[in-house]
């Protein structure tokens, strides 16, 4: 299956199911390589209508840094890894905390 016809059959999932954010999650993933503008309205709106939903904070804070929003990065990783704490995901907590350490360094921001 091509990308094109992935993101259409997973923008027509996100229509018949719009309280599902995984499929916001999954166009979001789609968009990163092909569409930056697009992988980011999917990112924020993840982030602002679906803060609950975990697996947003470890691939949107990556993507954000890639883009060089380095700030607005460091705060999706800190909220993901307290999201992470609060739910008891422990290897979420883990992959969040690591990649914000890689994050980090990177940065300059020890």
């Amino acid at each position: 299956m091509s990308k094109v016809s992935r993101i259409e059959m997973l923008k027509s999932f996100a229509e018949e199911e719009p309280d599902n954010p995984f499929n916001i999650y999954a166009l979001a993933l789609e968009f990163i390589e092909v569409d930056p503008i697009q992988a980011t309205f999917h990112f924020k709106k993840l982030l602002g209508e679906f803060p609950e939903y975990l697996p947003t904070y470890f691939h949107a804070a990556a993507f954000f840094a890639d883009l060089g929003e380095v700030q607005f990065s460091k705060i999706i990783y800190e909220k993901g890894i307290h999201l992470a704490e609060s739910q008891k995901d422990l290897k979420a907590i883990k992959e969040l905390k690591n990649s914000f350490q890689n994050f980090l360094f990177e940065n300059d921001l020890y």
